[in-house]
Parts: C-alpha cells; sequence; structure tokens
C-alpha cells in the first residue's frame, strides 16, 4: 500500500510540475513571510521522519503530507493537507491515514513596509481517531531581510479543543543566505517552551525551472527531545 501510494503521488506531483512556475521556501519548519499570490495555487508533499532514540533506530515515524494551497488574495491563503503515518516499531510496522489539516495565512503588508513583516497563520487539526480532540494552531510569523540574509521567527500556540485541554506554546526560528537565484542555506531551531524540547540543526534550498525543494535535519540539544528529525518539502506551483 505504501509504495502504490508514493508510485501514485509521483506521477501526479511531476505531472504538475510539468507546467508549473517556480517559488522556494527556504526553510522546513519555520514559515517566512510569504502567501500565494490571488488566483495562484501549490501542490507541496512533505516527508518528515521522527526518531527519538538513535540507538534504537528501528523505532521511527515516518510522516507524509500532501498539501493543496491556493490564493484569494495577494495577501491571504487557504491550504488542505491530507496526512498518512507511517509507525516503524521492533516487531510492528503500519501505514495509515491520519487526517487532515486546514490552515489560512494572512500578511499584513509588503516587505519592508513594516519594521518586522508580520503574517497570522490559523491552523485546524482532525485526526483520524475520532477519540481524539481537534486541535487549533496558531502561529505569529516574525520577519526581517537584511542583505542576503533573513531572519524568521514563529511563536506557536497549540491547543486541543476540549475541556481543560493541553496548551502548547513553541516556536520555529531560521536564519538563512541567499548564495544565488537557485540556493539558499541556514540554520534552523524548533520547539516546545512548555515540554521543554529543543532542536537545531542545518537546511537547504534549491529552486529548479519547475519545482523547488527544501531539506533540513534537526538534532535534539536535551533528554526531552528527540534525537534526530529531517524534513524533506517538494513544492509545484501552478
Amino acid at each position: 500500500m505504501f509504495n502504490k501510494f508514493l508510485v501514485g503521488f509521483g506521477i501526479i506531483f511531476f505531472a504538475l510540475a510539468s507546467f508549473c512556475f517556480a517559488d522556494q521556501r527556504a526553510y522546513v519548519w519555520t514559515y517566512e513571510y510569504m502567501t500565494m499570490p490571488k488566483g495562484k495555487s501549490e501542490v507541496e508533499y512533505y516527508l518528515t521522519t521522527e526518531l527519538p532514540d538513535n540507538n534504537a533506530s528501528n523505532k521511527n515515524t515516518l510522516k507524509h503530507w500532501l498539501e493543496y494551497e491556493y490564493g484569494l488574495t495577494d495577501h491571504w491563503d487557504v491550504a488542505i493537507y491530507q496526512q498518512f503515518l507511517n509507525k516503524n516499531k521492533q516487531k510492528d510496522r503500519h501505514f495509515k491515514y491520519d487526517g487532515f489539516k486546514i490552515r489560512t495565512r494572512y500578511r499584513l503588508a509588503e516587505k519592508k513596509t513594516l519594521p518586522l513583516d508580520t503574517l497570522f497563520y490559523l491552523e485546524y487539526k482532525r485526526n483520524s481517531d475520532f477519540s481524539k480532540p481537534n486541535e487549533i494552531e496558531a502561529k505569529l510569523v516574525l520577519a526581517k531581510d537584511i542583505g542576503d540574509f533573513n531572519l524568521s521567527y514563529n511563536q506557536v500556540l497549540e491547543r486541543a479543543l476540549e475541556n481543560e485541554g493541553k496548551t502548547d506554546f513553541g516556536y520555529a526560528i531560521g536564519v538563512n543566505r541567499i548564495f544565488s537565484s537557485s540556493f539558499k542555506a541556514g540554520i534552523e531551531s524548533k520547539g516546545s517552551y512548555s515540554d521543554k524540547e529543543f532542536l537545531l540543526g542545518p537546511t537547504i534550498a534549491y529552486r529548479a525551472n519547475k519545482f523547488w525543494w527544501s531539506m533540513g535535519v534537526a538534532f535534539g540539544t536535551n533528554h526531552n527531545s528527540d534525537d534526530f528529525q529531517s524534513r524533506l518539502i517538494i513544492g509545484a506551483p501552478f
């Protein structure tokens, strides 16, 4: 089933890429100051690996997300994600549908109009296991371009939609440098202030003629964090 999913996705993705115009995300965990232009669309594929313990590498999680996003205006877009989960344990491996997410982003102004470029992000999450509560995630995205460098910070709030549901405060922050019109590289950190989880690692991004990709790895900096995480994002705007 998993192999069929990848083959089917590959056919759809590269068919779209054959008539796409290129765009580029510089980070894999940190959102930047950007939204889809009015009337434009994009398909993105996320592959995330989570390894809690390097000494037990046969226990890991692979997350596959397929996203479609659309620009309602030049400052406001919406997106829907379909999520799939590949859970690997020592004696148990399974691949399943893991639910969906709907999100929207809004930019306050054009770049460099404000002292800090400011974007609002809101997301609704519905797990495939209906016994689990719905969740919302809100982000405040603050960004600044200085020459060839970009700094982006996300303040993150996640809350379960139930009585006395857990609220988690987290963050993602990235710094990158433009090396050419096609290539960017930098470093990201992400984690949870509430759970004392902190990860740090490098990210690279490349823009081809008809699609773009970004890839990053992050290493846990304390015992509360996963030892290792990685993420690959491939995007095809049209």
